[in-house]
């Protein structure tokens, strides 16, 4: 099949200006870049000006932990934004590698019960994976924990020698097999207590292998500056490529936020940082994550237990945070549907609760399953975040994020930032970052990944060279595909 772009703005995904042209995509690829006036494709899109982009990278998504790549294969919500490739495996868990079958790692997100695993290496994993139909591309990280909890379970204690060693092996054999870097979910209470000398032994190996190093830091509040120094530290003492994930200014710690983005600034040379950021006043996060930290790991029949019992309860709910219940919206219920989209305010009210004991009662009836967007992030510091140099902008979610349409209305219609700067964010620099050397930018002989949108809306979207959004309408169409690391 060949499809015939004309009359558009073509922004390349290089950071360059826009010029005018026309694409012409033969089967998957870009076939050529230039005028064709009179080339009879089996398909044609007139533009009349619009831009056409690549297809938008999505560097932090949460669509392999909350299991929706397999209960939503089409991951339309993506597709809408323009969003043609996702990557998991983010903050220390992933999908694989599984020594014993089990996806413990991912329980923060979603019940992985029903799931049925046939793989244990990322080779296997990626090979499923291609066996079955997925809207977009997918590619993913090794998670820290993942492989953690299956060789010690949930202990708290350093690893041997004779761990060490097995990690790094898995780890090497995982990046040889496709695996795009390496990620550490540090601010989650089963890894706060890792110590850096086994994260640096490990992330030697991914810079060994020119992959990316993922972090979630060890604290973004109190801690911010003390986890950014070790960030710093660590991709100066290996010289990984590093990506802060989801760095947000959290209301009540804007001030060690804004010096955190002055220290990456001064260490550029030495320590090579970016950091994804989503244009949210939100986060997007498993409810139990507002738990105290003491509690968070136990067991949900344990957790339960402890709400049950009046003197613990009492002190969980003095130590729960600063709750504002109107900012504080129910995405996801499982098996309690009719309360998503309600806000924690309503929820308690319905139950004659204040906020602090709906939020455990929420907790308690989801069987700690539920997801939230939790108003607690400074939005005028993040849009000053988002045109940093080494921002990426990213969703952190599973699709239900709106990141890359609010970013491209700041950016396009609001006119605070050059399109054409915008649109390397969301394309060349995640492709660099990653590896992906045929994706990101628009030349003779890439995939043909691409993206017609004007006035900051979503026209048309080209996805491994099959339209799969039409005039804005989702196409029914899965033509992703699952990507490797060469």
């Amino acid at each position: 099949m060949t499809i015939l772009i004309k009359n558009i703005q073509l922004l390349d995904g290089t950071g360059r200006p826009a010029v005018k042209a026309d694409v012409l995509v033969k089967k998957e690829k870009i076939y050529a870049i230039g005028s064709f006036p009179k080339y009879k494709a089996d398909e044609i899109i007139d533009g009349m000006g619009a831009y056409l982009s690549p297809g938008f990278i999505d560097i932090n998504t949460d669509s392999d932990h909350y299991l929706t790549l397999f209960s939503n294969p089409s991951q339309k919500d993506f597709l809408l934004q323009g969003v043609t490739t996702i990557i998991g495996g983010h903050c220390g868990a992933s999908l694989a590698p599984l020594l014993y079958g089990s996806l413990e790692s991912i329980r923060p997100w979603a019940s992985p019960d029903r799931t049925n695993i046939n793989w244990q290496t990322i080779a296997e994993f990626l090979k499923t994976m291609e066996q079955r139909p997925l809207g977009v591309n997918f590619g993913t990280l090794v998670g820290h924990y993942t492989i953690r909890q299956s060789l010690i379970g949930n202990a708290f204690r350093k690893l041997t020698r004779n761990e060490i060693a097995v990690f790094k092996f898995l780890l090497a054999r995982s990046l040889k097999e496709g695996a795009f870097g390496f990620s550490t979910g540090l601010g989650y209470s089963q890894s706060q207590q890792v110590p850096y000398g086994e994260i640096k032994l490990l992330v030697e190996t991914v810079s060994k292998f020119k992959c990316l190093y993922a972090t979630h830091l060890r604290n973004e509040r109190e801690g911010l500056l003390d986890s950014i120094n070790e960030t710093i530290k660590i991709a100066k003492e290996t010289g990984v490529r590093t990506l802060v994930s989801h760095f947000r200014p959290i209301n009540g710690f804007q001030n060690d936020y804004e010096t955190s983005l002055e220290l990456i600034n001064k260490n550029i040379a030495k320590a090579d940082i970016c950091f994804d950021v989503s244009p949210s006043d939100s986060s997007d996060v498993p409810v139990v994550i507002l738990l105290p930290s003491w509690i968070q790991n136990s067991d949900k029949k344990i957790m339960l237990k402890n709400f049950q019992t009046p003197n613990i309860r009492e002190k969980i709910l003095k130590e729960l945070p600063k709750l504002n219940g109107r900012k504080i919206i129910i995405t996801s219920a499982p098996g309690n549907e009719y309360l998503e989209g309600k806000s924690l305010e309503e929820f308690s009210a319905n139950r004659n609760l204040d906020v602090k004991n709906g939020l455990l009662t929420l907790m308690e009836i989801t069987n700690f399953q539920a997801v939230v967007f939790y108003g607690n992030i400074d939005i005028k510091i993040v849009k000053k975040a988002l045109f940093h140099k080494r921002a990426i902008i990213a969703s952190n979610s599973a699709g239900r994020s709106t990141a890359f349409s609010k970013f491209l209305k700041l950016s396009e219609k609001e006119k605070i930032f050059p399109i054409e700067k915008a649109i390397y964010k969301i394309t060349g620099l995640p492709a660099q970052r990653l590896g992906l050397e045929d994706r990101g930018t628009i030349k003779d002989g890439n995939f043909a990944d691409l993206v017609v949108f004007r006035d900051a809306e979503i026209r048309n979207v080209i996805l491994n060279g099959k339209i799969v959004v039409k005039d804005g309408e989702f196409q029914n169409v899965l033509a992703g595909k699952i990507l490797r690391k060469k």
